[in-house]
């Protein structure tokens, strides 16, 4: 047995290259998802002596993973490091701040202003989003205001597992989000500032459409919330995020635009074919798009992997291949590691990885019309099976729910998009720049029409189902397996990676029924708690500002719809107790109930855990004192949330 694995292990290494951008990305998940901060100096050394033994030395495939995992490790520990976002110590409410205005994110119901000022965080400039009420008029950017806002600390992860916001807004420069209470403009502008963020907002302004905010411009909050529920259930709201199937369509039509009028200049294409430059002009096309969208990660991804595909054309390559999908992979990972955390960065490769492994191989076939006919539906349809097996573990892991009927809605709304709206709102946001809006008012008139089909999927019954918190380990297992089926090369006619594959998706299946849910919950500060009462959540309050994400976090994780209204539990004389057979719990809010009842809790032998707004010492009881954020299971078990990692703490 220890002979055939041993094989097997060295059989792998002409995939190891495959491999890498997965070594690496689990050493740098590693590092974002510690408990505590690692005390370690100078990471990037350690990354680089790491990668320099791998370059230099080749070592056997064994220590080569080894050193990739460190480096993936040691790279993210270095990276994080490097953004140095200043962070806020505490939350600032009426606060009179001067800046410029860097960025505007329009959403559906509000706009959302960047602001750059120094006057949040003593001696550093920042980065400060807040939310501008709808009936202000929105600045320019590269204003100068002054405003008076209310800032909060981005919260961190409200419960194992769930979305770190302290950790995305840090990785973003965003030092502080919240809202807007008035501002007035100064006097001066400064042209300091992106100029396609300005191209972006004028687009904006002339267009005045969703569609063209969403397709072209990349405001990915501008679908209404609703819509992107039906969306969702029918299993589209993928087109809301420009990736490969935005970049594919842009990308073939520039190519056969550009190549059309390459073919009438007679003397370029004596001297080399029509498709090289019209390669080369549908790329920086896209490039131009890709800034113009946000440059979001997908779509990062999707114009690197065009990138691969073009200059495999060129230099008649393989386009379409593993191999390349694994440098995009690796590129995107070196631009940014936390990239790796993010879900549309999980979607976007998880898909088109499958999709590469699964059609690599096809050839092409001379076949007659109706089967061609046949060959192109059925290609959508294991598109549509193939995509979301593969990005299965990522949605229920990051949104907690899958849809049923994606496969129905890609073949009937994917089309829709693709040959009518994509194309009608392409051209609509050009004319609409010279006052004609006839394209995106027939687009908007189409859309209305799909969102109606939308709808009565959504309706349908099981349209999305929920699933079980996913765990860091069971994800892990999980991707192991989908790793083993694509990358896995067999080994004396016996089909390991089929084995391997059902293997470690069994396991992670295992861990993910097995695992129980908390039955109580609470956010780092204490300000919001939860307690499951006959299966239902309830909170100690029906709004925290400064706690949005945690009402619907755990909420999902208690598989309870999102968006339901919040229902809360009143503490007598300010005090609330929650019992349970095996635990009970103490906990005060306000200042009075806290001091006036600590001591009591203290002495009481049936009061095993004690948690209050206020920080309270006791040398008596400090074993009862819950401290941070956390959450408690049925057994009385604790898992803390963690709140000392470099995206929480000052340095």
């Amino acid at each position: 047995m220890i002979y055939i694995m041993r094989k097997l292990i060295e059989s792998q290494f002409q995939n190891l290259f495959l491999f890498s951008p997965f070594i690496m990305a689990f050493g740098a998940a590693l590092y974002f998802i510690f408990p505590t901060e690692p005390n370690i100096s100078y990471p990037l050394i350690i990354a680089a002596l790491s990668m320099a033994i791998i370059v230099f030395r080749k070592p056997n495939i064994i220590l080569t993973g080894a050193l990739l995992f460190i480096f993936g490790f040691f790279y993210a520990a270095g990276f994080t490091r490097l953004i140095d976002t200043p962070q806020l110590l505490h939350n600032l409410r009426e606060k009179s701040i001067t800046g410029i205005v860097t960025n505007i994110d329009f959403t559906d119901e509000k706009a959302r202003i960047f602001i750059k000022t120094p006057d949040v965080v003593k001696k550093r400039n920042t980065l400060v989003r807040v939310s501008l009420d709808q009936n202000e008029k929105i600045p320019k950017i590269g204003d100068k205001i002054s405003a008076v806002v209310t800032l909060f600390k981005p919260s961190g992860a409200d419960a194992p597992n769930s979305f770190d916001y302290a950790r995305w807004a840090y990785f973003n420069g965003i030092t502080a989000t919240g809202y807007m209470n008035n501002y007035t403009q100064l006097p001066g502008r400064s042209d300091d500032f992106s100029k396609i963020n300005n191209l972006r907002n004028y687009i904006h302004n002339k267009t005045n459409s969703m569609l063209s905010d969403t397709l072209v411009l990349g405001y990915k909050n501008a679908v209404p919330e609703q819509d992107m529920f039906y969306w969702k259930a029918s299993g589209v709201g993928h087109v809301w995020s420009i990736s490969g199937f935005h970049m594919t369509l842009v990308g073939g039509w520039l190519f056969a635009l550009f190549y059309l009028i390459f073919r009438i200049f007679s003397p370029i294409t004596r001297r080399i074919p029509a498709r090289y430059p019209a390669i080369i002009s549908s790329w920086l096309g896209l490039l131009f798009y890709l800034f113009l969208s946000g440059i979001d990660v997908a779509t990062i991804r999707a114009f690197l992997m065009t990138t691969l595909l073009f200059i495999a054309f060129i230099s008649g390559r393989k386009a379409f291949s593993l191999r390349n999908v694994c440098i995009a992979f690796m590129a995107i990972f070196l631009i940014n590691p936390h990239y790796i955390m993010q879900p549309g960065f999980q979607l976007s490769f998880s898909a088109i990885f499958g999709l590469v492994w699964f059609f690599g191989d096809n050839k092409y076939q001379n076949l007659s019309f109706l089967k061609k006919i046949l060959r192109v539906v059925k290609a959508a349809a294991m598109t549509s099976i193939i995509a979301t097996i593969f990005t299965a573990p990522f949605v229920a892991s990051n949104f907690y729910s899958m849809p049923i009927y994606g496969l129905i809605g890609n073949l009937v709304l994917l089309p829709v998009f693709s040959f009518v709206i994509m194309p009608l709102v392409i051209l609509g946001t050009i004319l609409a720049i010279f006052g004609i809006m006839t394209p995106l008012v027939w687009s908007g008139d189409i859309y209305n029409f799909t969102i109606g089909f939308a709808k009565k999927i959504s309706d349908l019954p099981y349209s999305q189902i929920q699933i079980p918190p996913i765990s860091n380990i069971a994800l892990f297992f999980i991707i192991l397996g989908f790793l083993c089926l694509m990358f896995i090369i067999n080994y004396n006619k016996v089909r390991y990676n089929i084995l391997l594959f059902c293997f470690f998706i069994t396991v992670g299946i295992t861990i993910i029924t097995t695992t129980p849910r908390p039955i109580f919950y609470s956010t780092s500060d204490h300000e919001l708690i939860g307690f499951v009462n006959n299966k239902e959540l309830e909170f100690n309050k029906s709004a925290a500002s400064n706690h949005y994400f945690a009402f619907d976090s755990w909420k999902q994780m208690n598989f309870e719809k999102i968006g339901t209204k919040n229902k809360r539990r009143k503490c007598e004389k300010g005090v609330c107790i929650f019992k349970t057979p095996n635990w009970t719990l103490a906990y005060t809010q306000k200042y009075v109930p806290t001091a006036a009842n600590v001591v009591e809790f203290c002495r009481n032998p049936k009061i095993d855990f004690i948690l209050s707004y206020f920080d309270i010492e006791s040398k008596k009881c400090n074993h009862k004192i819950l401290r941070n954020g956390f959450v408690i299971y049925k057994s009385g078990k604790i898992i803390h949330t963690p709140t000392n990692r470099w995206w929480n703490i000052q340095h």
